[in-house]
C-alpha cells in the first residue's frame, strides 16, 4: 500500500451555507434543536479535546484503557490486510493504539472528519510519527455517503468509531448508520464505543464540568454562528444546560435563554422567552444486548465484546454480512 498521505477533496462537509440551511430550520421549528454535528469547527474540535481529559469525563479515559489492554485482541478480528476507516476521526489519539497491533505495511488508513483543518493537522502528525502509514484524511459528513477510496486488492473494510459517537444520534439516526456503515464494509466489520447505562450522578458530573469546558463547547455552536453567519444576539443571553433525561436513556445538552431575548439572522428574527432552549445534543447510553439487537437489525453479526470492570463503556466488534 502507498505510504504518506493522499488528500481527499471534500465532498459533503458542512459549509456554512449548509450550517446557515440549518440553523435557520432550527430556530423555526418547536421545539428548537440543531444536529451535533456543528459543534466541531476548529474552535469546537479543540474545545472537545479538552473535554476528553478531564477527571469527570470518564468515557474517554475508560475506553481508552479498553483499547490499551485489548488493542492485540481487537486487531485480531480484522484479517491480515485492512482498510481502516475511521468515522469522525478528531484528533486520531485512539486509533493509534490499534495501529500499533496491524503490520504498517497491510493497513490503509481513512480517517473521515467534518472538519477539515482539524483533520489534516492530526494527519499531518499522524504521518510524522507512523512513517510508511498509508493514509487517505476524506473531509465528509460521514452519517451520509461520502465516497471512500476503493478498497486495496486483498484487503477488506473495517470501520472503526470510537467515543460513544454513535450515542449522539436519534434512534432512527443511528439505525439509518449502522445500516449505512453494513453495507460500505460489507465482508469486513465495525469496531464501535458505546456508553453504557449507569449512575445518573456520573453522568451529571460528566456533562457539567467544574471548569466549564463542556458549556464552552456547547456556547460555541452560537459563537460559530455570529462569527461565520453574522448571527446577532445578546453575549451573555444563553447559558449551558445538560440534564440526563430517564424516559428516552440520555444526556441532552441545550442552549437556554436567560430571558427573553431576539437572535437575528438573514434578515429574520427568531424570539426566545426565558427558560426557551435550543436543543443541541443528546447522548444516549446503551446496554449491550440492546446495542447487539440494534447492529443485527441493521446487517451486522454481533462479535467480541470488551468492557471494564464497572461496566461503564464497552467495545464492540460486529461483523458486516456480505449481501447475498
Amino acid at each position: 500500500m502507498k505510504p504518506g498521505i493522499e488528500w481527499r477533496q471534500p465532498r459533503a462537509s458542512a459549509d456554512s451555507e449548509q450550517f446557515a440551511a440549518d440553523l435557520r430550520a432550527a430556530l423555526s421549528r418547536s421545539p428548537k434543536a440543531i444536529s451535533p454535528k456543528y459543534f466541531y469547527d476548529e474552535t469546537g474540535s479543540r474545545l472537545f479535546e479538552q473535554i476528553c481529559e478531564l477527571p469527570e469525563y470518564y468515557p474517554t479515559r475508560t475506553e481508552l484503557a479498553l483499547l490499551q489492554t485489548h488493542a492485540d485482541d481487537m486487531a485480531a478480528q480484522f484479517g491480515a490486510g485492512v482498510q481502516l476507516v475511521e468515522y469522525g476521526a478528531g484528533a486520531l489519539r485512539k486509533v493509534r493504539l490499534l495501529l500499533d497491533s496491524i503490520p504498517r505495511d497491510s493497513v490503509q488508513f481513512v480517517p473521515v472528519d467534518i472538519s477539515g483543518s482539524h483533520l489534516l493537522a492530526a494527519c499531518d502528525g499522524l504521518a510524522a510519527d507512523y512513517p510508511g502509514l498509508a493514509i487517505q484524511p476524506l473531509v465528509a459528513d460521514f452519517t451520509r455517503p461520502h465516497g471512500l477510496p476503493p478498497c486495496p486488492a486483498g484487503s477488506r473494510r473495517v470501520g472503526f468509531f470510537p467515543g460513544s459517537s454513535i450515542g449522539n444520534f436519534t434512534p432512527a439516526e443511528a439505525d439509518a448508520f449502522l445500516r449505512l456503515a453494513a453495507s460500505e464494509l460489507a465482508g469486513g466489520g465495525l469496531l464501535i464505543g458505546i456508553d453504557l447505562v449507569k449512575d445518573q450522578q456520573v453522568l451529571h458530573a460528566a456533562y457539567n464540568d467544574v471548569a466549564g469546558v463542556t458549556a464552552a463547547f456547547n456556547l460555541n455552536v452560537l459563537a460559530r454562528a455570529r462569527h461565520e453567519l453574522g448571527a446577532e444576539f445578546p453575549a451573555d443571553g444563553f447559558e449551558h444546560l445538560a440534564f440526563y433525561n430517564p424516559a428516552y436513556r440520555r444526556i441532552e445538552m441545550h442552549l437556554r435563554a436567560s430571558r427573553p431575548l431576539e437572535l437575528q439572522l438573514d434578515g429574520e428574527v427568531y424570539a426566545f422567552h426565558e427558560g426557551e432552549t435550543l436543543h443541541t445534543e443528546h447522548s444516549h447510553k446503551y446496554t449491550v444486548e440492546g446495542f447487539q439487537a440494534m447492529a443485527a437489525r441493521a446487517g451486522f453479526r454481533p462479535g467480541k465484546v470488551w468492557t471494564d470492570e464497572n461496566r461503564w463503556f464497552a467495545v464492540l466488534w460486529l461483523e458486516a454480512q456480505r449481501a447475498a
